[in-house]
């Protein structure tokens, strides 16, 4: 079957390279020339495990090309972004998903599928894309066939959990989810789950939604526990032992294309039935300024004003840095007139290593669990000011021993906890 994917970012790029690995042909469709140039010469723009090599595969067979235009084709897969817009509910905006659309259009014939992998508002399906394609003369479930099919994958994981995971197949009529199925069946090992368009969006912006609302708990939990100086890293930790608890872990706030934004496409659709997810969304968007507020008053009698920050992405050991905390933090710090050097060997522009960033600094502030962040050696502090480090992930194992470890378990008993838990 010849399939034409249009965006290839993360999701979309993975998803064309492993239809491709299962003897497809391939369209690769971008709008960003550099993107296809760079692909066009066979390298990878993404830092994925295993995805460079598997483009190498799927290009010495010839199963792979890239263009910045779709063209005919049996299927057409459309993983576009699908930022929030500027509005009171931050809602989904879906102009680069109608554009996708608009451009597949005219390459429709009978018989086609079009799927929709983007993360979508609910009902977007069934009063957005469906209405789209029926002006355009197609019949949805005779002529073309229409799904949602959301991924539900983990960063430095892609490539497998897209083969392995359960996946949720909507179609907007049991004839497009039966006909989609059978494309995915020859990708995806994992559970093929029947739902329709509609259950399939609002089943992946809720699986994202519960984890928003249970990293909130913990956020909340630590901001409890500093105001009433009391160790929430302990807390959970016991608490956990409970067999049917299992807390979340906090951390300096929520980044990233699914947790960060999916959860306000949900409130967005009904927002006087969702005062939970919305007051979710404020605790954890809440703690940039958290984070900002305990290394004020850590700095506040340091030697000089130089902080060391490790870690720029959303999460550990990848380069994706969209909706990061840590990029927050650092614009706050700044702001404040902070001398701040930022590390991370993940993403390119920042301090070139970790002894440089913490020479003369009175603080290194850990924002993202990277995994060479979990032993730092005695020679990576040895030339700091006063060697402090405020773990925000709880990921650091060992430190120099003369290095003071705070983390939010902790730090209240360096910090006057009750002038800034109000945050």
């Amino acid at each position: 079957m010849k399939i034409t994917t249009i965006g290839l970012g993360y999701i979309g790029f993975s998803t064309a390279v492993l239809f491709a690995k299962q003897g497809h042909e391939v369209v690769g469709v971008d709008v960003n020339k550099h993107i296809v140039e760079r692909l066009s010469r066979g390298t990878v723009h993404l830092e994925e495990p295993g995805l460079q090599e598997l483009y190498r595969e799927v290009l010495a067979v010839g199963e792979f090309s890239v263009s910045q235009k779709p063209c005919t084709s049996d299927a057409f897969i459309i993983a576009v972004p699908t930022p929030n817009k500027d509005d009171t509910y931050k809602s989904c905006d879906l102009s680069y998903v109608v554009a996708a659309v608009k451009s597949v259009i005219p390459h429709l014939e009978k018989g086609n599928l079009l799927i929709i992998e983007s993360t979508i508002a609910p009902r977007t399906m069934e009063d957005v894309v469906q209405p789209m394609i029926q002006a355009a003369g197609f019949t949805v479930g005779v002529d073309v066939y229409l799904a949602h099919c959301p991924e539900r994958v983990l960063p430095g994981n892609i490539a497998y959990e897209l083969v392995h995971n359960p996946r949720i197949i909507g179609g907007v009529t049991p004839a497009c989810t039966e006909k989609v199925k059978r494309l995915y069946a020859t990708v995806v090992q994992g559970a093929l789950i029947s739902a329709t368009a509609s259950e399939a969006e609002l089943s992946k912006l809720m699986e994202n939604t519960f984890r928003d609302v249970n990293i909130a708990l913990a956020n909340e939990l630590v901001k409890i526990g500093g105001d009433l100086q009391i160790d929430a890293l302990k807390v959970i930790e016991m608490a956990n032992n409970h067999p049917r608890v299992n807390l979340h872990a906090p951390g300096p706030g929520v980044g990233g294309h699914c947790l960060a934004v999916d959860p306000y496409f949900v409130a967005a659709a009904v927002p006087n039935l969702s005062p939970l997810i919305q007051t979710a969304r404020a605790i954890n968007t809440s703690m940039p300024d958290y984070v900002v507020a305990l290394t004020e008053k850590l700095m506040r009698d340091a030697p000089t004003k130089k902080i060391a920050v490790f870690g720029l992405t959303y999460k550990g050991n990848i380069d994706d840095t969209r909706e990061s905390p840590a990029m927050e933090i650092v614009s706050l710090l700044e702001a404040q007139g902070y001398d701040v050097a930022k590390y991370d060997s993940h993403v390119a522009g920042g301090i070139s290593t970790m002894e440089e960033a913490c020479a003369g600094s009175s603080l290194i502030l850990v924002l993202t669990d990277h995994a060479e962040f979990i032993d730092i050696a005695k020679g990576v502090t040895a030339k700091m000011a006063l060697p402090r480090l405020l773990d925000t992930k709880n990921s650091v194992k060992t430190t120099a021993a003369d290095v003071l470890y705070m983390d939010f378990g902790n730090v209240h008993l360096y910090t006057q906890t009750r002038e800034i838990a109000s945050i």
